[in-house]
């Protein structure tokens, strides 16, 4: 037995002394190896306090996206979370999660993620994932459903990371249409869905969803255009949180909307869509091709797609595939 099981241990009294003897008694190992196990664990960066009559306890965790540290936050769940898989560095969790989907990988597997190398968003446009700065977390979805019956589910996915964030940092996002997190008016978090479906018969394989959340990035962190529209959490809150905390809130979101995507129970979820959706109410641009337009956005229907009223007074639903919502003056306003 190493450190991993006295963490083990003390992650599950996190918070509360733990006796020496304790420790002991239920590990079966010496109080020598509790203590080096101790010293290597605070070494990594976790906060221990050890106090004579009184024993261990944990403090703090270091901010790592590991498996144990994303577990230390992390309430039960159903099916989204029971494998985690996490990464210092990967070029891109979706494409990980795509390939162990082929080899038999779990309905609700999670990648996690500190850095991306090759991180994709919508059109094939790469992704600013840098080291230690962010969430990068996708999840391996395995549904028996129709892929008609998940054209939605971005725009869920986005209710339910909004949820995330808002109750880790205190925060009170918005969604821009269809698929990005707002806050002050920046680009905080971008969402990504992909669907397999088998050539042949048209049935669903899998569904992989990543989700790419900004931390602690710096007004310095952000290149080229990205620089004019993104934020992250450390510049609109000043806190600095937990990406583990933050990455377990995700999966616990996650595998309630997937719970209530499976019974059909979805449409609570597309009105707090409505009242976060900065887009609504709002005359923006459609971007399509090398086309722009100025249209009013109206309203969101079932399927997440824009209901908008041209400048010849005729009203039609967009959908996410087919055009790109900015605003008039900028990113949203």
């Amino acid at each position: 037995m190493g450190k991993e099981t006295v963490l083990a241990l003390l992650l599950r009294e996190k918070g509360h002394f733990v006796s020496g003897e304790a420790v002991s008694a239920e590990l079966g190992i010496t109080r020598a190896a509790i203590w080096k196990s101790i010293s290597a664990l605070r070494a990594q960066g976790y906060e221990i306090d050890a106090v004579t009559g009184r024993g261990y306890c944990l403090k703090s965790l270091p901010d790592t996206l590991t498996e144990q540290t994303v577990r230390s936050y992390l309430r039960p769940v159903e099916t989204v979370g029971k494998r985690i898989d996490c990464f210092d560095s990967i070029d891109s969790t979706n494409a990980y999660l795509k390939r162990i989907a082929l080899d038999g990988a779990p309905d609700g597997t999670v990648a996690v993620a500190a850095e991306q190398t090759s991180g994709r968003g919508r059109r094939g446009r790469s992704f600013q994932s840098a080291a230690g700065k962010g969430v990068y977390l996708s999840i391996l979805l395995r549904p028996k459903l129709a892929p008609s019956q998940l054209m939605p589910l971005t725009g869920l996915i986005a209710v339910a990371m909004s949820r995330a964030v808002d109750r880790v940092a205190g925060t009170h996002s918005q969604i821009k249409w269809t698929n990005d997190l707002i806050l002050n008016g920046r680009k905080l978090c971008g969402i990504l869905t992909e669907l397999s479906v088998e050539g042949e018969t048209g049935e669903l394989q899998y569904v992989v969803a990543g989700i790419g959340f900004n931390v602690s990035q710096r007004e310095e962190d952000f290149v080229g255009e990205v620089s004019k529209i993104a934020t992250s959490i450390l510049r609109e809150t000043g806190r600095l949180i937990s990406r583990a905390e933050l990455s377990a809130a995700m999966i616990e979101e996650l595998d309630a909307l997937y719970t209530a995507l499976r019974s059909g129970e979805t449409s609570g979820y597309l009105d707090e869509y409505r009242r976060r959706c900065v887009t609504i109410g709002r005359e923006v641009q459609l971007l399509w091709q090398d086309t722009k337009e100025k249209v009013t956005a109206l309203d969101v229907d079932e399927e997440f797609g824009l209901i908008v009223r041209r400048e010849n007074g005729t009203v039609e639903t967009v959908r996410t595939g087919e055009v790109s919502v900015r605003g008039l003056y900028g990113y949203v306003e």
